[in-house]
């Protein structure tokens, strides 16, 4: 009995010890590792709308949700949206942050930047796990592809596009373009149903 007394004394020790310790340490980084994010965070915004001076985050709304199921995006989500500002305080437009389940190799994250007019201003993937050599593929001949583009809704295909409206897919990584694919069609159709936008009024 006394032997096992002892044993889970020492046990308790570690464990104060142990806890004592993981608590210092997550003091210590959990400054460093916020402004890393921000950081991070600001650098995406940036890249996306590189013309606007700040950005303010926007609460985020669904007041359709039967229509973006109806939409087809039940496995996209909106994970943030931000105003992007010039530096006299006029909105430019909106930097949506998007992520889609749809990968092969898991969720993949990205903002998009979206002008008032409705126009792609750019696209920053900040989360991605696809297959080397093919899905991973999705930053060079992807990414380029949205930009500067005023549509309602892409479309992939393999034959080479032919119009505003279609992206051309990764060889060998259909699985991955339309996952993209999708997930800025769901951005865009949140600007339009929960944003107000595409009016024209830049």
């Amino acid at each position: 009995m006394k032997e096992m007394m002892k044993n889970t004394g020492i046990m308790l020790a570690i464990t104060i010890v142990a806890g004592l310790v993981l608590g210092f340490v997550y003091q210590i980084t959990k400054d460093p590792i916020a402004r890393q994010e921000a950081n991070a965070k600001q650098a995406a915004c940036q890249e996306v709308f590189s013309d606007a001076a700040s950005f303010e985050e926007v609460e985020i709304s669904m007041t359709d949700e039967a229509g973006w199921a109806a939409a087809g995006y039940g496995q996209e989500r909106i994970d943030e949206v931000m105003n992007a500002v010039d530096a006299s305080g006029n909105l430019l437009g909106y930097v949506i942050t998007v992520t889609t389940k749809e990968g092969y190799g898991g969720d993949i994250q990205f903002s998009i930047g979206v002008r008032l007019d409705g126009t792609v201003n750019g696209m920053s993937i900040l989360s991605i796990s696809e297959t080397a050599g093919l899905g991973m593929k999705a930053e060079d001949v992807l990414k380029p592809q949205f930009a500067g583009k005023q549509v309602e809704q892409f479309e992939y295909t393999k034959n080479g596009a032919t119009s505003e409206t279609q992206i051309d897919a990764i060889s060998g990584a259909t699985i991955t373009t339309n996952a993209v694919t999708n997930g800025v069609n769901a951005g865009l159709y949140y600007f339009r149903t929960e944003l107000g936008g595409g009016s024209g009024n830049e």
